[in-house]
């Protein structure tokens, strides 16, 4: 029934059950009145791993949202594919497509205007860790892009994040068994040069997001710390500041506050979440850590930002986390809800989008 809603204001908080029969991607609203309601549970159309831990997919990015709020996009690790949907104004779901991510295992997506990208971990040995892009037609179809399907620095990369920045002219991606970024130029037509690698500032790198065109901000999950960089017009990396570390353990995730001067690192394997203060040259240091729950008995994973709030997926309990970013990025955990029909292990993924008010 609640398809048929016109909802007036809010925020949808959208998530995937990485289920191995049947992929789905969980639907909550969070209205202005801090209540949470589960919307519904749409099939993608694809199969997860079913992997019934924290972190099952070892990635950032596994969905997400157009750059208007129009569509979501969605990987299948357990069948090779990606599945578009439409948003409706009200934030509930419309499937538009389901097609194959040329490559094996997809884990990372990130788009820009009708551009959606994909990094494929491979299997290890036959098939090797790659890139692929899709053209998204106005009704969310997606047609392979000529020439954009680009191996990574090796067969076993172990891509665990993708990232294009705001001009749409660069693309990095983290490869967590080589310990190197790999950057792409993205050709007007969406085909891809590249790569050019350069050696993460520290062992592990994972999660990551662009500031600006040119500075990107990258976890490392073996040092357990941030590090920034310039991503210069050739491709290669300049560091700003190197592995700032903030002394928890498996720092993975990573999310920015709209207005680009903190970023927030899930740390899963000590329950917290991590506040970085980020000067307008990319400079970053540690400025606060809270626990993600009241207990700090979660495993805090994926996250994400709208408006005032920072949502944290908690990957042992299937719960959300929710943040009010507060001055100086401080954080005051606002609430945990709980009721989200995810699993409590073996979920992935989160994706914010903000309503509009019609009022």
């Amino acid at each position: 029934m609640y398809d048929t809603i016109d909802y007036r204001h809010g925020y949808m908080i959208y998530s995937t059950s990485n289920a191995a029969d049947y992929n789905e991607v969980v639907a909550i609203r969070h209205d202005s009145g801090d209540n949470f309601t589960f919307i519904k549970a749409y099939k993608t159309g694809g199969k997860g791993t079913g992997t019934k831990t924290v972190d099952p997919l070892g990635s950032q990015g596994s969905i997400i949202l157009s750059d208007d709020g129009h569509f979501l996009f969605v990987v299948n690790a357990g069948s090779n594919s990606i599945t578009s949907f439409k948003i409706t104004d009200s934030g509930t779901l419309i499937l538009a497509d389901v097609k194959q991510s040329d490559g094996f295992f997809p884990k990372s997506l990130t788009t820009h205007r009708n551009f959606l990208y994909v990094a494929n971990a491979g299997n290890g040995s036959s098939i090797g860790s790659n890139i692929t892009g899709f053209q998204v037609d106005e009704n969310g179809r997606l047609t392979e892009i000529i020439d954009s399907t680009k191996s990574l620095s090796s067969k076993n990369a172990r891509p665990t994040c993708i990232v294009i920045n705001y001009n749409g002219k660069k693309i990095a991606v983290s490869e967590l068994n080589t310990n190197l970024i790999s950057v792409f130029t993205v050709q007007p037509d969406g085909s891809l040069t590249g790569p050019i690698v350069s050696n993460s500032s520290g062992s592990g790198p994972f999660g990551s997001v662009f500031l600006t065109n040119e500075i990107l901000l990258v976890t490392e999950a073996g040092t357990n710390a941030l590090s920034s960089y310039i991503v210069n017009h050739n491709g290669t990396l300049s560091v700003i500041s190197s592995s700032v570390l903030n002394f928890q353990a498996a720092t993975c995730w990573v999310a920015i506050s709209e207005d680009g001067r903190f970023a927030y690192t899930s740390n899963a394997g000590t329950h917290t979440i991590t506040t970085y203060e980020v000067e307008y040259d990319g400079h970053v240091s540690v400025s606060n850590i809270i626990y993600s729950t009241k207990d700090g008995s979660n495993a805090p994973i994926d996250s994400g930002v709208c408006t005032n709030y920072l949502y944290v997926l908690n990957g042992n309990e299937g719960s959300i986390s929710v943040f009010i970013t507060g001055r100086e990025g401080k954080l005051i955990r606002k609430q945990v809800f709980s009721n989200t029909q995810l699993p409590n292990l073996g979920s992935q993924g989160l994706a914010i989008l903000c309503l509009p008010n019609r009022n």
